[in-house]
């Protein structure tokens, strides 16, 4: 029950919180927000770092409260393994914080954990890199975000390959410079297109932004198709940022580093991380790799940035790296699995036709032969049926049509997921 003032009593301090300290009327919630939208001002950058990227995750987050609720979800939205990290790895990391490992750490990262790194870096490439080359971020979007910062500016342009990445978007305009896309069609199999690189560069192109395996598609870029873009950086003196953090999860074929072709050492970052090669999403450990100069000015955005990477993961990831092969073959073998289960299960679904990723834990699905939006499927498939996909369309034009779901279920909630999807699928058929 509420506290009644006494009638007739007058309390200053009260008086003062009715009023201000100005004798102004206080500003309550819908005061401030409308203050805060008319009167202060923010940065140009917040504007920069939205857009249709961000909104991407919408549906994710949607079928997260719907099954904190107690719903009956299944989430093929994320790429978020459902197994937990390796248990070295954690007993690593537990070690580390009863040894007293929560100090501030190099600013570039443990030289072990770096030399770990560029080692398998060099066994790839072919280069002689060395621990300076390396600087331990937080994750692979953090190396993304510092590299983009450090290598392209205002009134630059970056050429990523549609579809791509949906926080390419946001890394980029970060720096100032300007996101040109060239298109990667579903019906040429998700390739790079160099006439259309080609024709996309003007005196303003600073980089080309690559993701090789790619996210949402599961293609894995041949020597060829990597030799004719690394031709394309030398003849136009661009940078070319290498997203592989999908390298290791190769099913068919072999992944390339573009790093070691020649005369590309000296302009090429490569993006890695541990995230989903040996289930450490929530870890936050990546790196960028590169020519030591990019290095110094990277170390000097950190130190404003994040100023090192916590000691106790740094010795989690040392475990994963020195774990090997062994970790990752294990992961790669799960996913691959899945991939084929759920390709079996909705081969046969009229209106639907899946392409089959390289790599990864994601699987896009061409819906447009249903006769309904990407983005009306995803959002009816999670009313109706329970399952939380992707529209893929913020992934880019060439995407759109498409839904992307992962591989980060149980090969028994995977074929549950897709008979789901095919019960939904086929219920659009017959309307």
């Amino acid at each position: 029950m509420a506290r009644k003032e006494p009638i007739g009593r007058s309390c200053p301090g009260c008086a003062r919180r009715k009023t201000g300290a100005d004798g102004a009327a206080p500003l309550g919630p819908a005061s401030i927000q409308s203050k805060l939208e008319n009167d202060l001002r923010f940065s140009s950058f917040v504007d920069r770092i939205a857009g249709e990227g961000a909104e991407a995750w919408k549906i994710h987050d949607a079928a997260r409260q719907a099954k904190a609720r107690g719903e009956d979800i299944l989430m093929l939205s994320i790429g978020d393994p459902d197994f937990a990290t390796p248990t070295p790895i954690c007993d690593a990391a537990i070690a580390a914080i009863r040894a007293g490992d929560t100090h501030y750490t190099d600013m570039a990262g443990r030289e072990r954990l770096r030399d770990g790194i560029v080692r398998r870096h060099n066994l790839l490439s072919g280069l002689n890199f060395d621990a300076d080359n390396v600087l331990i971020l937080s994750g692979a979007q953090c190396a993304l975000f510092s590299t983009a910062l450090c290598i392209a500016g205002a009134g630059e342009e970056v050429i990523i390959l549609d579809p791509a990445y949906v926080t390419y978007e946001a890394v980029v305009r970060a720096s100032g410079a300007r996101l040109v896309r060239v298109a990667q069609p579903a019906e040429t199999g998700f390739r790079p297109d160099f006439a259309a690189i080609e024709a996309a560069i003007t005196g303003q192109t600073r980089a080309m932004l690559i993701t090789n395996p790619n996210n949402p598609t599961g293609v894995v870029m041949t020597q060829a198709e990597l030799e004719g873009i690394a031709d394309i950086a030398r003849r136009h003196d661009l940078w070319v940022v290498s997203d592989e953090v999908y390298g290791d999860l190769v099913f068919e074929g072999r992944h390339h580093a573009i790093a070691g072709l020649p005369g590309m050492a000296e302009r090429t970052v490569t993006v890695g991380s541990l995230s989903k090669s040996h289930a450490m999403t929530g870890w936050r450990v990546g790196w960028a790799i590169g020519p030591k100069p990019l290095m110094t000015h990277l170390d000097n955005l950190a130190l404003a940035m994040l100023y090192g990477s916590p000691g106790f993961i740094q010795e989690a990831a040392i475990a994963a790296i020195d774990a090997g092969e062994s970790v990752v073959a294990d992961m790669r073998d799960t996913y691959r699995r899945r991939r084929d289960r759920a390709i079996e299960a909705l081969s046969g679904v009229q209106g639907l036709r899946c392409a089959i990723p390289q790599s990864g834990m994601f699987l896009m699905a061409d819906i447009r032969g249903l006769g309904i939006t990407s983005s009306a499927f995803a959002w009816g498939l999670l009313r109706e049926q329970g399952v939380s996909v992707l529209d893929a369309s913020p992934f880019g034009a060439c995407a759109q049509g498409h839904i992307r779901m992962s591989f980060t279920l149980s090969e028994a909630q995977t074929s549950e997921a897709c008979r789901r999807i095919a019960a939904y699928a086929q219920a659009l058929e017959t309307v």
